[in-house]
């Protein structure tokens, strides 16, 4: 199993190189798999690799349950 993390792609370079943000991060990605993609497009990424595009307001859904999950990091 492996856990995509939704961001949202920011710009795109050739060779199917971009970049996206979520939480406050900013990586470069591939969007090899999703070749479609567009700046403003959400996507799953794994392991730098966009693996689809999602619904924004599904990806929101997700970004929020991160977020709550980090917040309750270290409160055993």
């Amino acid at each position: 199993m492996c856990l995509g993390i939704p961001m949202r792609v920011t710009e795109i370079e050739k060779n199917f190189k971009a970049y996206a943000e979520t939480m406050g991060v900013k990586r470069p990605i591939s969007i090899k798999l999703v070749p479609e993609t567009k700046p403003g497009d959400f996507v799953l990424v794994h392991a730098g690799f966009a693996m689809e595009k999602i619904d924004p307001v599904e990806a929101r859904k997700r970004i929020e349950l991160f977020e709550k999950m980090l917040n309750l990091e270290g409160l055993d």
